[in-house]
């Protein structure tokens, strides 16, 4: 859990505990702790299967089929979301938290026409007369710039590109005017362009609305353009966290400097490579306690095995789960392998 040290002291929109997920018997969230202010996008940054969607997920408790959660908090503007019934529960998904998944096409219903998903949504939650939701329902087309939006309410889902298709998933989750909006992966199926089209929406919306945001990524690119601050997370636990300044200059855990190394340049020197991470892919080899990242990092001991994984402040903002953080970074500043 991050200490109040390390993410400012001041109320937070959202807080996140001790989150654990199991599957059976299998635990996919060991231990994630997170926080978000008013009018803060935090980053949240790891590998696939590092449990950062369904971290996301338990924050609207929507944990997939079989998954539940069996420990932690969370809260949500001081409301306990994990006591909440169902009614509480339906109202916070509708005027307080939008989420943004990571494929719009599987999460528009392909039957339906654009016009319908959106006024539908503007009606149950925002209980608009059908004139008066067609309306809003162009307006929020247009603020996410999609040409023509009278035109594209008819269209469906297929018959709009891949961006196009995540402009109206983030109309949709801004339809209640939230004030937390969570974007997973919002631009993974996207091409280069249009996924820079994407991102610069999003700040410009999050500006305009002085919404919180978490953004979720693989890509510690996207991270460092968009975010506050920044969470990184590896088989379930936090590992890293501070501002995006500190993080991205001068990490100080072992895994978020390999994630950093694999960032790619835009002007690579002749024969330069990045480094790509060693050691089992995530998931691969159980685990069976201690620090999972011990079996791919470069110079992991003996106590690695051991640790508790408890986040330790270092300095005023930031904490780093290593225990060995010292002589991590001295063997990182020396060019020792990650």
């Amino acid at each position: 859990m991050t200490s109040a040290a390390a993410t400012g002291g001041s109320a937070p929109l959202l807080e996140v505990e001790r989150l654990r997920i199991s599957f059976g018997g299998h635990v996919a969230v060991h231990d994630v702790g997170l926080r978000v202010r008013r009018s803060e996008v935090v980053g949240l940054v790891g590998e696939s299967g590092s449990g950062k969607s369904l971290t996301c997920r338990a924050v609207l408790r929507i944990v997939p089929r079989g998954g539940r959660i069996t420990a932690g908090a969370v809260r949500f503007d001081g409301r306990d979301v994990l006591g909440l019934n169902r009614r509480e529960l339906r109202s916070l998904r509708a005027h307080d938290i939008g989420m943004i998944f990571q494929d719009p096409f599987s999460s528009l219903n392909p039957t339906l026409r654009i016009g319908r998903q959106l006024t539908e949504t503007l009606r149950l939650n925002a209980g608009l007369s059908s004139s008066a939701a067609r309306h809003r329902a162009i307006d929020l087309l247009a603020q996410v710039e999609i040409p023509d939006p009278a035109a594209r309410l008819r269209a469906y889902p297929h018959e709009l590109s891949g961006g196009q298709r995540q402009r109206v998933m983030i109309a949709l989750a801004l339809a209640a005017d939230p004030k937390l909006l969570i974007a997973d992966e919002p631009t993974t199926a996207l091409d280069v362009s249009t996924q820079a089209q994407v991102l610069a929406l999003a700040r410009r919306l999050r500006q305009d609305r002085d919404m919180s945001m978490l953004l979720v990524s693989h890509d510690f690119g996207v991270i460092a353009d968009m975010c506050d601050r920044v969470v990184v997370v590896y088989g379930g636990f936090v590992v890293e966290t501070g501002t995006i300044e500190e993080v991205y200059t001068a990490p100080v855990h072992p895994y978020t400097r390999a994630l950093l190394d694999a960032v790619p340049v835009l002007h690579p020197q002749p024969g330069e490579r990045r480094r790509g991470i060693p050691g089992p892919p995530l998931g691969t080899v159980p685990y069976t306690g201690g620090c999972p990242f011990e079996p791919r990092c470069g110079f992991a001991r003996p106590d690695c095995r051991s640790v508790d994984m408890s986040l330790q402040t270092v300095g005023a903002t930031r904490a780093s789960a290593c225990p060995f953080v010292a002589s991590a970074t001295q063997e990182i500043a020396r060019g020792g392998a990650a």
